[in-house]
């Protein structure tokens, strides 16, 4: 909506916020002079926050699983703060094993949390923003909720998710003065490939596929091309849009693999244009 104002100071909600892009995230919002609701499964690790920013700032237990959690979560920036202008959704994990070899129990482990996690944290501050009648809700997805990351089926699987669930809100919610911004990050030094993700080549018959990708994510952490510090500088630049995009891609890695994905994409439906419209009634 062309008249929304963007507050000067804004009260954000961060799922996620101990460490990776949530924490970069969370240092920029505070440091920007915001109002933030940093929410963990664990607050203890956050009390730096609360050490340096005092009343700027709220530690909440989180899990995004937990639909009454999420529900807490809202009230505490409603209660502390009076409003809720930004959420951003960025608690999740991706593990690498071959379809195959992943257990139905952790299909559903990663599903719950990147998608199902988003859909409570989003779900329970949509009446606070309706209310308002604004709000932004930035949705932390990734490259591999655009492209088939190999050995991340799981994780792909509730990213796109995301992606689709984030499209529709974003049509439901934005003649209500609530913005969704989709966020697609490709490679950050974080800890996501790090202790955060369990890599497994599984059984040989993958070597070639899933082992190359397990290999090259071992090698490629601490290597990645994306700074969190500018990834967090960028989603402050776009939270601060009265306009802003539904799509935000971070990373020249993420753009390229896009591109490419979306161009290949393109040039099949093109080569079946045909069979596709063949299956109209005459």
């Amino acid at each position: 909506m062309s008249d929304t104002k963007i507050p000067a100071t804004q009260v954000w909600l961060i799922t996620g916020s101990t460490r990776g892009l949530g924490r970069a995230l969370a240092e920029a919002v505070l440091h920007a002079g915001h109002k933030l609701v940093a929410t963990a499964r664990n607050p203890e690790h956050l009390s730096d926050f609360a050490a340096r920013y005092g009343d700027q700032v709220r530690t909440v237990a989180l899990d995004v699983t937990n639909e009454q959690a999420a529900l807490d979560a809202i009230a505490v920036a409603r209660e502390t703060f009076g409003r809720l202008d930004v959420l951003a959704n960025n608690a999740g994990y991706g593990d690498v094993c071959p379809i195959e070899d992943t257990s139905l129990a952790e299909f559903r482990a990663q599903i719950e949390t990147n998608l199902f996690g988003v859909i409570n944290v989003t779900k329970a501050a949509i009446p606070l923003m309706r209310e308002q009648g604004s709000g932004h809700i930035l949705q932390l997805s990734s490259v591999g909720g655009r492209i088939g990351p190999i050995g991340r089926g799981p994780y792909a699987a509730a990213k796109w998710g995301v992606e689709g669930f984030s499209e529709v809100l974003a049509k439901e919610v934005g003649p209500l003065g609530v913005q969704v911004t989709i966020i697609e990050p490709g490679g950050f030094r974080t800890d996501f490939a790090g202790s955060s993700t369990v890599i497994q080549e599984g059984r040989p018959e993958y070597d070639a596929t899933v082992g190359k990708t397990a290999r090259f994510q071992r090698d490629f952490n601490g290597k990645q091309p994306g700074d969190p510090v500018r990834a967090a500088a960028a989603i402050l630049h776009v939270a601060s849009l009265a306009e802003p995009p539904l799509r935000l891609i971070l990373g020249s890695d993420a753009l390229r693999a896009i591109e490419s994905n979306d161009l290949a994409k393109l040039e099949s439906d093109q080569k079946w244009r045909d069979l596709s419209s063949s299956t109209d009634f005459s």
